[in-house]
């Protein structure tokens, strides 16, 4: 595709976009695969793969225009791409392979040197890899950045105290409730983030820890890590009022807890106040939840400031593992470069190869009419070399006097030495 770009990266972050807009434009894990086959089959994108997280929602591609990718993902998610623009970002090539390294390796995060987006890029690629649409390029990308982010974590300290969102959000209930020992806590889901958050309040020793979840069986299995237990999601309305402490981070498309729902768990609890952390992205708490008086409700974005508390420890690394990922994107671009040759490379070993099989199938016709083994093996060689050296010879013939250049390049293609 002449003109085309080769690689490129077009989103939307915790950086540039408010949690409203990022929710709007997530992508649920189960719509992903019919996602990169519609990006694939209606743009001019040889590959994609597509990043989703609660601070992000990322479009890798291979060919094709970031113009025609942000009119994708804004009709995709029945927007008016007027309105996500402002917000976007996009990165041509090598820009396009440091932003990739820089997120593997967490620098790019709302929690500087957070493990968590490496597993989050992994899934991104094993998404593409299921729909299709991972080509040797972004899978040579998402594979160099990988080992990338590995390099920066063991010769960096930039991921030493990090301080996550779960430690933020206990650290957070600690200014409502001074003893969580004394509060109820109640987790909604049972993904990887309620795991980790669980496992930070459990340190905390709260009076009792309950898992609600669509599915049982997952609930069950936390319930029982936690010496907790385990509700449907259906149920959860009847018992919200008996908790002081709700988190949730579900997949949902919709949000889970209404205002209606808490309005009435409140009149309950007799106006006792309610911590709540909502860690999904789109938000399983409806905002307006944080109208009601005796709620305190936090998003991912409320969180940051907690977070980034403990970075200054982790700045000193930051220059370091910088310099790691430039050394890598020259590494990476210099690869990219070299594949272009890739397809001359192919055409000149084939021209040789026929000229080979020529030479070969005339000999041994030869040798089989009886002719003389030396002779024929001679002929041979002559053959072979008029042939290999037939294009370079009448090229520089033709050559004007004044074309020193190409002379130039023929003798360093060739290893030659000008002679006197």
């Amino acid at each position: 595709m002449p003109g085309s770009m080769q690689l490129f990266t077009l989103g939307i972050n915790h950086q540039t976009a408010p949690l409203a807009l990022r929710e709007r434009v997530a992508f649920a894990a189960e719509r992903m695969r019919s996602a990169l086959n519609e990006l694939v089959r209606r743009e001019p994108v040889r590959e994609a793969a597509i990043l989703s997280t609660c601070n992000r929602t990322e479009i890798y591609c291979a060919a094709g225009e970031p113009g025609q990718a942000l009119n994708w993902l804004a009709e995709y998610h029945a927007m008016d791409s007027g309105e996500l623009k402002p917000h976007v970002y996009t990165f041509p090539q090598g820009d396009a392979v440091r932003h990739a390294f820089r997120v593997a390796a967490g620098l790019d995060s709302m929690v500087l040197g957070e493990p968590q987006i490496l597993g989050q890029m992994k899934d991104a690629v094993r998404a593409a890899q299921a729909a299709g649409t991972l080509g040797s390029l972004l899978s040579k990308l998402f594979q160099r950045s990988f080992a990338v982010a590995k390099e920066v974590r063991t010769n960096t300290a930039i991921g030493a105290n990090v301080v996550s969102m779960a430690a933020a959000a206990v650290r957070l209930a600690e200014r409502i409730f001074p003893q969580i020992a004394e509060q109820k806590v109640l987790f909604i889901g049972a993904g990887q983030m309620i795991d980790l958050t669980a496992t930070h309040f459990a340190s905390r020793h709260p009076r009792s820890m309950a898992f609600a979840n669509r599915t049982l069986d997952r609930a069950e299995h936390l319930a029982q890590r936690f010496a907790g237990r385990a509700l449907m999601l259906r149920e959860m309305p009847d018992h919200l009022h008996s908790f002081d402490i709700i988190v949730s981070c579900t997949a949902s498309s919709l949000p889970i807890l209404g205002k209606g729902m808490m309005e009435r768990a409140i009149r309950q609890r007799r106006h006792r106040p309610v911590f709540m952390v909502d860690l999904a992205v789109p938000r399983d708490i409806e905002p307006e939840v944080a109208e009601l008086d005796d709620v305190f409700l936090y998003t991912v974005d409320d969180l940051a400031d907690l977070v980034r508390e403990g970075m200054d420890a982790r700045q000193s690394a930051v220059a370091q593992a910088e310099a790691i990922i430039e050394s890598q994107v020259g590494n990476f671009l210099h690869w990219m470069k070299s594949r272009e040759a890739v397809p001359l490379i192919r055409q000149l070993r084939n021209s040789a190869e026929e000229a080979r099989r020529y030479e070969v199938d005339r000999a041994v016709r030869l040798l089989a009419r009886g002719d003389d083994p030396k002779a024929v093996i001679e002929a041979l060689s002559h053959g072979l070399t008029n042939k290999l050296l037939h294009a370079p010879t009448q090229a520089l013939n033709q050559t004007d006097d004044g074309d020193e250049g190409f002379r130039e390049l023929v003798a360093r293609l060739y290893h030659l030495r000008a002679r006197d």
